[in-house]
């Protein structure tokens, strides 16, 4: 969790006006064979063997599901590591030297609109799930699952609201390819038999919203709504996107398909289409590399499996008072802290953020209710954190720490600096 900077505005107003630079051409490439969802793999090459890019080179398993792994360039494997992933953890990734070739594998192949236009659902969900595109956002959920639904989906909502500070990939993403926006949502329709489709930005997105509505004339046909709604935080998370956006409440626990409705993240919905038109998997994702550590803040259009400290030389390094700073994967609020730059950027990263490091001390809770006031699904997080302290079980369950989206709100307005969060994300792990 970050604290309050009078700068951050200023942030995240350069990157979202700067050009965004391709940085798409590394060394080499470190895939995660782990995450978050799947713990095991199996991994079908070895050390000297030849790769074309978007070739499966392995298989993740999951609880309920596998994900094939894609080379992301074309090389030869040098072995297996093991690097930082997003969620803190070392992980096993296997190494590909570029040969700046871009050979692709033979499975990549564009479709013809006239084949796509004859695809069925079970169709839409066989490429999406052999090209193994997840969540974009960060949730890293196989969206395969999502489109299998059997529900009957009145209208698909693209969460385009970036609501994080500092963060502005999917800003620049949409302004410089809307039409891959539009057309994603567009197969995304058809797999679901879906006639209604929203694309919601925030209020003040002006640009995002007349270069979308420009694209939606010359698709005349569809019945897409740009909707904006609100600037706050965590607006971006979904179920304020769809109050906001639709009108619609969706109760804690529920899923929101059970409603009619169904929400994918605006980098997805490119997925979406890349998978569908081409065939081919996530082997480039937009990148917000920014923070007050780094000399040039900016967007970067990065090859899956690049190492992050090559993209900080990329913007001109440290700021000259500073070694390493403090990293954090993700967004300031919901991301993670690393001990190391040496981090690796995954198909759901969507940034980093490179502060001076600043110690703060922590102080007693004053009980001025701030938490309480702030938290976006009406819980007690001072509360939770005692019984946390107590090991009390059943008062955690009683509190409803379960509800609780780590969105950061309760620690960034303690006026004690008491990291809250943590104590109520380690609640939920508690309970179950």
């Amino acid at each position: 969790m970050i604290k309050k900077s009078r700068f951050v505005s200023d942030y995240k107003k350069l990157t979202m006006t700067l050009p965004t630079l391709r940085y798409v051409d590394p060394e080499r490439v470190y895939i995660h064979l782990q995450n978050a969802r799947c713990k095991t793999y199996t991994l079908d090459v070895k050390e000297g063997d030849k790769v074309l890019l978007g070739e499966v080179i392995g298989v993740r398993h999951g609880g309920f599901f596998e994900q094939p792994i894609h080379a992301t360039v074309s090389g030869t494997v040098e072995g297996v590591e093991k690097k930082f992933h997003r969620t803190g953890r070392k992980t096993d990734v296997v190494v590909i030297r570029n040969d700046y070739q871009e050979k692709y594998h033979s499975s990549v192949v564009d479709r013809p609109d006239s084949v796509i236009e004859k695809l069925t659902q079970d169709d839409f969900v066989e490429i999406v799930k052999d090209r193994s595109l997840v969540g974009l956002g960060g949730s890293g959920f196989p969206t395969y699952v999502k489109l299998a639904t059997k529900e009957k989906i009145d209208t698909i909502v693209i969460n385009a609201v970036e609501c994080e500070p500092y963060l502005t990939s999917d800003y620049r993403l949409i302004l410089e390819h809307p039409q891959r926006v539009i057309t994603g949502l567009k197969y995304m329709m058809q797999a679901l038999g879906v006639k209604k489709g929203v694309i919601a930005i925030k209020a003040k997105y002006k640009p995002l919203y007349e270069v979308l509505n420009q694209v939606l004339r010359r698709n005349h046909e569809l019945d897409i709504e740009v909707k904006r709604i609100g600037n706050h935080y965590p607006q971006g998370w979904e179920i304020e996107v769809f109050k906001w956006a639709l009108g619609i409440e969706i109760p804690h626990g529920e899923l929101p398909m059970k409603y009619g409705v169904i929400g994918f993240n605006v980098s997805t919905t490119v997925g979406v289409y890349d998978a569908i038109k081409h065939n081919l998997p996530v082997i480039k994702r937009y990148f917000t590399v920014t923070g007050d550590a780094v000399k040039f803040p900016q967007n970067i259009r990065v090859r899956v499996g690049t190492s992050v400290r090559e993209l900080i030389d990329a913007c001109d390094g440290y700021v000259d008072d500073v070694e390493e700073g403090l990293v954090v994967l993700g967004g300031p609020m919901m991301g993670t802290s690393m001990t190391s730059d040496d981090v690796i950027v995954s198909k759901t990263t969507t940034s980093v953020i490179i502060l001076k490091n600043v110690d703060y001390k922590e102080e007693p809770c004053v009980r001025c209710g701030s938490c309480v006031y702030s938290c976006p699904v009406k819980i007690q997080p001072v509360q939770i954190m005692n019984a946390v302290k107590r090991n009390d079980k059943e008062v955690m369950k009683g509190l409803e720490a379960y509800k609780c989206i780590e969105c950061g709100l309760c620690a960034y307005v303690c006026t004690s600096k008491i990291h809250v969060t943590d104590y109520v994300r380690k609640a939920k792990k508690l309970i179950g």
